[in-house]
């Protein structure tokens, strides 16, 4: 037997391992990888699933998450972008050079971030579209127009950032059917005053401050069972009486009421917030001895500052 003989199976061994071994390597699928380069613009020769901007499903491989940042994509995002169906979660951040309007994108999403670009124009109505949602983040841009309603219908949305944009109008009343816990709307040109309907929701965490709200807002936290633990209100026109509220006890530990125009004193009911670590009410109209007990008085001092008459520990000033 010659020595070709003997090699032949070794070498058909080896050629079909290696066919094997590329074609389970390169585990993506065409379509993906062909929109893939399109999207970004570059050729790619190795296994779609292993670009790091991109995760695969490990059963089926189609790409399900796509991140994009850093400029990777300039000018507007191609309208490519929504034949990638089976993505559930999108994330577009830091890419300053990204403008214009934010384009469609895919119904089965169930996490959408676009942060830190320059997307300007309303908050888009194709966004009604994803009922899977559970998490959207528009912060950072330089969105404008009211807050839609159709945000507040969407039936799994769970945390909602609006935060750090040019919004302007009012909260709409219908956003007492929001079923989440977690709502940020900071640094936006917004006002009037903070719904009622509101108050049926039990929160975790709220950021409104630095915009233009008027009035009473207290409904938002005056409930001593609520889930709170982060409340952000400052420098806004709030004009309210804080001496009868109580505060959510169990998981509160960062209240920020400074910059506004509240009266009364702080209720006794304050020093019994055992996870309290920052309780900000300077630049108010408060007056009265600051409670004794509980975390008050480990708070620093300048958190009581500019105030009407407040005194004692931590404040120098003696009652």
């Amino acid at each position: 037997m010659s020595r070709f003989s003997l090699l032949l199976p070794l070498l058909l061994c080896l050629l079909f391992f290696c066919s094997f071994s590329h074609a389970t390597r390169f585990r993506c699928h065409p379509e993906d990888k062909q929109l893939l380069e399109q999207l970004f613009n570059m050729t790619l020769d190795f296994d779609c699933c292993a670009f790091k901007p991109v995760g695969c499903n490990a059963k089926t491989s189609w790409i399900e998450s796509l991140y994009i940042s850093d400029d990777r994509i300039t000018g507007t995002i191609p309208p490519v972008l929504g034949k990638m169906t089976n993505l559930i979660v999108l994330q577009i951040k830091e890419s300053r050079s990204l403008v214009g309007d934010i384009p469609p994108a895919i119904a089965k999403l169930t996490f959408l971030r676009i942060a830190f670009t320059n997307f300007s124009g309303p908050i888009p109505s194709w966004i009604s579209q994803l009922r899977e949602l559970e998490y959207l983040d528009l912060s950072y841009n330089k969105l404008t127009g009211p807050i839609p309603s159709f945000l507040f219908d969407l039936p799994k949305l769970k945390s909602l950032r609006l935060d750090r944009n040019q919004l302007t109008g009012t909260i709409p009343e219908s956003f007492g059917r929001f079923r989440g816990t977690e709502l940020y709307l900071g640094l936006n040109q917004l006002s009037g005053a903070v719904p009622l309907s509101l108050g049926r929701i039990d929160f975790e965490h709220i950021e409104l401050q630095r915009n233009r709200f008027v009035g009473n807002p207290s409904h938002l936290f005056n409930n001593r069972s609520k889930s709170l633990s982060y409340i952000d209100l400052s420098r806004n026109l709030f004009d309210f009486d804080l001496t009868n509220v109580v505060f959510p006890v169990k998981n509160l530990y960062h209240v920020d009421l400074s910059h506004n125009a509240i009266s009364g004193s702080i209720p006794a009911q304050a020093a019994e917030l055992p996870a309290l670590s920052l309780f900000n009410v300077s630049y108010n109209r408060l007056c009265g001895r600051i409670p004794n007990g509980g975390q008050l008085q480990n708070i620093e001092s300048y958190s009581y500052t500019h105030n009407k008459c407040l005194c004692g520990p931590p404040l120098s000033t003696k009652c």
